[in-house]
C-alpha cells in the first residue's frame, strides 16, 4: 500500500510517499521545508505566517516528493469547481494547485493521510484542505491522522540496514509513552495497539514551551531547546550557583507543571545586573536539570503504577541528548526489563514520515472516506 502524507500542524511543511505492506515501510519520496529563520523574530511560531508559507510551500514540496518518488508527469487530469470550492480560503494554494495537479498523471497511491491535529488550527486547515482537494482530483481516500500518535509511531521506527527502509519490532504491552515537544507534555499509557489512554500531562506549559520561553530569557534565538542544551554541556558537571523549584516533584499525580520553572528563571536574571555568557551557561544547565528531574521522576510513577513493559519517548525535545542519555540511565539501573524506544534524529521533529505510518495502520483499521474532515487544534489521543 502506498501512502501519501501531509503534515503542516506548526511550522513545518512536510510530505512523503511511503510503501509498505505493514511490516516494512519504504520511503519512496520525502521532503520538508521548515519556517524556523521566518519565525525566529517573534521568538515563536506565528500562526498566521505559518498559514501564509504553508500555502506558498505544499506544491513545490509535492513536486519534490513525486520527483523523488519517480513519478513522470505525463497525462493531463481534469479539475472541477469542487476544488476550487475547498481551496476558496487559499487563494496562492488554488492557483499554484490548478497549474501543477492538472498536468500530472494520478501517482500510484492508495490513500492521503494528513494531520488532523493537533497543533495551530489555521496550519492544520490548509494541509486538510490541500488533502481534501488531493482526494477529488485524484479520487483517492483522506486517513486523518492523530499527530501525537504520529510522534508515538516515529520512536517506534527502526531502520533495517537499508537506505530509507524502517520496521516497527514485536511490542511488549502495556507500553507508557512520554511525549514531549513545543506544544505538549503527555504521558500516554497504551494497553492494546492504538488505544491510548493520557494518564498525565502538562497543566500550564509545555517542557518544549518553556526550553523556549527560557532561552528568549537569556537572549537566545528561537527554537530555544538546541540553545539552552549547547550552553547546559558547557558546564558539565559543575554545581550550578543557580537552584530553581521541581514543579509538582511531590504531587501523587503523573501530571506536569513548567510554568513556576519558568517564572522562578525570570525573577532570578532579574536580579543580576550583568548576563554573562558563564551566568548564562550555569543557569541552562540548572533550567535542564529541573526539567530532566521532573521528567524521570513523573515517568518513574507512571511506570511503578502500570507495569509497562516499554518505555516510548516521542517529540521534538525528545532530541535532546542529556534527557535521552538520563532516561537510558534509569532504565537501566531501575527498570532492567522495560525496553526504551526513542526516534531518530530526523525523526523526533515534525514529519510526514510518522504520519504516514500512522495513517496506515490508521487506514487498516477504518477504511471510511472524510471529505467532512475538520481541523482540531486540542485534538486528543
Amino acid at each position: 500500500m502506498k501512502i501519501l502524507s501531509i503534515e503542516t500542524s506548526c511550522d513545518e511543511t512536510a510530505i512523503s510517499i511511503v510503501d509498505t505492506d505493514g511490516k516494512e515501510f519504504k520511503v519512496l519520496g520525502n521532503s520538508l521545508l521548515s519556517q524556523i529563520d521566518l519565525h525566529k523574530e517573534y521568538g515563536g511560531v506565528f500562526p498566521t505566517l505559518a498559514k501564509r508559507e504553508h500555502s506558498r510551500n505544499l506544491i513545490p514540496v509535492l513536486k519534490q516528493v513525486l520527483e523523488k518518488a519517480g513519478f513522470e508527469n505525463s497525462k493531463l487530469q481534469t479539475t472541477n469547481d469542487k476544488i476550487k470550492e475547498i481551496l476558496n480560503r487559499e487563494p496562492e494554494l488554488l492557483e499554484q494547485f490548478l497549474k501543477f495537479i492538472p498536468t500530472i498523471q494520478t501517482p500510484d497511491i492508495d490513500a492521503i493521510a494528513v494531520t488532523q491535529g493537533p497543533g495551530l488550527e489555521p496550519a492544520l486547515w490548509v494541509g486538510i484542505n490541500f488533502a481534501k482537494a488531493l482526494s477529488v482530483a485524484w479520487k483517492k481516500p483522506i486517513i486523518p491522522v492523530n499527530h501525537m500518535e504520529g510522534h508515538i509511531f516515529s520512536a517506534l521506527l527502526k531502520e533495517d540496514g537499508k537506505d530509507s527502509k524502517f520496521y516497527i519490532q514485536n511490542l511488549k504491552f502495556p507500553i507508557l509513552a512520554l511525549l514531549i515537544s513545543g506544544g505538549h507534555t503527555q504521558l500516554v499509557l497504551s494497553k492494546k495497539f492504538l488505544e491510548y489512554e493520557i494518564i498525565g500531562e502538562t497543566l500550564d506549559d509545555a517542557v518544549g514551551e518553556a526550553f523556549d520561553k527560557t532561552a528568549r530569557m537569556l537572549g537566545l534565538p528561537y527554537p530555544g531547546g538546541p540553545e539552552i542544551s549547547k550552553l547546559a554541556e558547557k558546564v558539565g558537571h559543575v554545581t550550578s550557583d543557580f537552584k530553581f523549584p521541581r514543579p509538582m516533584l511531590r504531587s501523587n499525580t503523573c501530571d506536569f507543571s513548567f510554568s513556576g520553572l519558568k517564572t522562578s528563571v525570570l525573577y532570578t536574571l532579574k536580579k543580576i545586573p550583568e548576563l554573562t555568557t558563564e551566568i548564562k551557561q550555569k543557569v541552562a544547565k540548572e533550567f535542564e536539570d529541573a526539567v530532566i528531574e521532573v521528567l524521570l521522576s513523573k515517568t518513574k510513577k507512571a511506570l511503578k503504577e502500570h507495569g509497562a513493559q516499554t518505555l516510548v519517548i516521542g517529540g521534538g525535545v525528545s532530541a535532546n541528548k542529556r534527557i535521552k542519555k538520563a532516561f537510558e540511565e534509569m532504565l537501566k539501573n531501575e527498570f532492567s526489563e522495560t525496553i526504551l524506544h526513542t526516534p531518530f534524529i530526523k525523526l523526533s521533529t515534525d514529519n510526514a514520515i510518522m504520519i504516514a505510518v500512522a495513517g496506515y495502520f490508521r487506514f487498516v483499521q477504518n477504511k471510511k472516506q472524510n471529505l467532512e474532515l475538520k481541523a482540531d487544534g486540542n485534538l486528543s489521543l
